[in-house]
């Protein structure tokens, strides 16, 4: 995994717990680099994951919840960062739609090397979208936390259903419902 997605991750923890809390978990969570991540480096999701467990264990927040967390800062990491990947969408709708004809596109220009997730959105009608996710990395709940971050930053409001994809480990099908 690219190392940006490290890098956020580690300032979300900084700006939840503080820096010191920051500096501690990361000591304890045993990794292989001893928690020091640059935006360009590489490495593997097993990495994320011990951080997301050792920020559980401090806080008591499940890694599920942690991940949604991160999720909703990655977006607006993204928003912030990468505005023109936001323009012309005016929905969340459109901006979920956009995410692999479009955004991995310009992402894959930039990182050829990089292992993106499949986002196959179908739109069944005005209020109502498919979208599935498929990973080789286990982070559905970071997928479900940046769909509830784009619902928000489009000032939606939307029941999401979500099923696994049968015989397809790290696969979801989430079933979005626009609240009118």
């Amino acid at each position: 995994m690219k190392g940006a997605i490290f890098v956020e991750l580690v300032s979300m923890a900084e700006n939840a717990f503080g820096e010191d809390v920051v500096d501690d978990v990361l000591d304890k969570a045993d990794l292989d680099n001893g928690g020091a991540f640059t935006t360009v480096g590489n490495y593997p999701c097993s990495e994320l994951v011990k951080i997301v467990m050792a920020f559980s264990e401090h806080s008591g927040i499940s890694p599920e919840v942690l991940q949604r967390m991160f999720g909703h800062w990655m977006l607006d990491h993204f928003v912030e960062n990468y505005a023109e990947f936001f323009e012309g969408k005016t929905d969340s709708f459109s901006l979920l739609e956009a995410v692999d004809g479009e955004i991995h596109v310009e992402v894959k220009k930039l990182y050829p090397e990089a292992e993106l997730p499949v986002f196959a959105a179908e739109r069944l009608s005005d209020n109502h979208l498919s979208l599935t996710y498929s990973s080789p990395r286990p982070l559905v709940e970071f997928c479900h936390g940046m769909i509830e971050a784009s619902l928000k930053r489009y000032g939606e409001t939307a029941e999401i259903g979500r099923c696994p994809v049968a015989h397809q480990e790290n696969a979801t099908n989430f079933d979005i419902r626009l609240k009118r």
